[in-house]
């Protein structure tokens, strides 16, 4: 099947990703889902196992907004949560999928907003 290979090819850049990437206290991993309708950031302390922020489209949405345009709103609004929280500097994770579109606009609303990465 055409979509397994997909999948598995996303599950493999993801497993070395994660590899790489963690999350502390003071610098976590700000990690972004996207399904097909939404998207979904969440700031994750790995040492603990703990979410320290989270934001998604379904809560940053505007009438007949794009796609795009409530991603980048998704990214600022996890931003204020953080700096509320005093955490300036995160590790992306972008969840295997490819920096473009609605993953590079939640990165390119985060750090809008103040996060350094």
């Amino acid at each position: 099947m055409l979509n397994s290979d997909k999948f598995e090819r996303r599950n493999k850049r993801k497993a070395h990703i994660r590899k790489t990437v963690e999350g502390t206290p003071e610098r976590p991993r700000l990690s972004v889902r996207r399904t097909l309708k939404h998207v979904y950031a969440q700031a994750i302390d790995d040492t603990k196992g703990a979410t320290l922020a989270y934001a998604s489209s379904l809560e940053a949405e505007g009438e007949k907004a794009k796609k795009k345009d409530s991603a980048k709103k998704v990214g600022a609004l996890v931003a204020k949560r953080l700096l509320d929280q005093k955490i300036e500097k995160v590790v992306f994770d972008r969840n295997g999928n490819l920096y473009h579109g609605r993953v590079a606009a939640v990165a390119e609303g985060a750090r809008e907003a103040g996060l350094k990465f």
